[in-house]
């Protein structure tokens, strides 16, 4: 590859190039002070570590005219505990935020069915008010605890069937 007029190889050089080097350098090693050894710690309340997590932020608009609110539902609310679940998926493959991850957020509490179970409606009213305001994580924590690992382990295809089955067989009742 030709290089800059400014970069010397050499005195006598007529051909300006770069060239890699000729030790490679040592295999890095996670060995510092700061590195975890176990990896995340895990627990109550917090939460699920994966890498990129804002970029779910940047999906939620292909939604945009696919989500059914009901009356009395904040698109805001909505789409903050439908991120949260869907960062809680990515973080059980181990990978950053898709689109499928955001479908499966929304399909499991039903905002992508124009007429859901009222039932399912009624909870998902009381799970999700209020989560788009920055200071209630732990409700936002709580919300996503209502959807199984199982069930986020499954595909968006998976997950529409068994929606269509059972609408609230795919999330348990925050207080059970």
């Amino acid at each position: 590859m030709a290089a800059p007029r400014y970069v010397r190889v050499g005195p006598l050089c007529e051909v300006r190039a770069y060239s890699s080097p000729e030790v490679t350098p040592r295999r890095w090693k996670a060995a510092r002070p700061g590195d975890l050894a176990a990896g995340q710690p895990t627990g109550a309340l917090r939460g699920h570590q994966g890498p990129d997590q804002g970029y779910a932020y940047g999906l939620v608009h292909l939604f945009d005219d696919r989500v059914y609110l009901a009356d009395g539902e904040d698109r805001r609310d909505v789409d903050t505990g439908c991120v949260a679940v869907a960062l809680k998926r990515a973080s059980i493959f181990g990978r950053a935020p898709v689109v499928w991850d955001l479908e499966a957020g929304y399909l499991a509490f039903g905002y992508l069915d124009q007429h859901p179970p009222a039932a399912l409606v009624a909870r998902r009213e009381a799970l999700f008010e209020g989560a788009g305001d920055a200071h209630h994580y732990n409700h936002v924590r709580k919300l996503v605890a209502c959807v199984p690992t199982d069930v986020l382990a499954l595909t968006p295809a998976e997950i529409r069937r068994r929606y269509e089955s059972d609408a609230l067989g795919l999330t348990r009742d925050p207080d059970a």
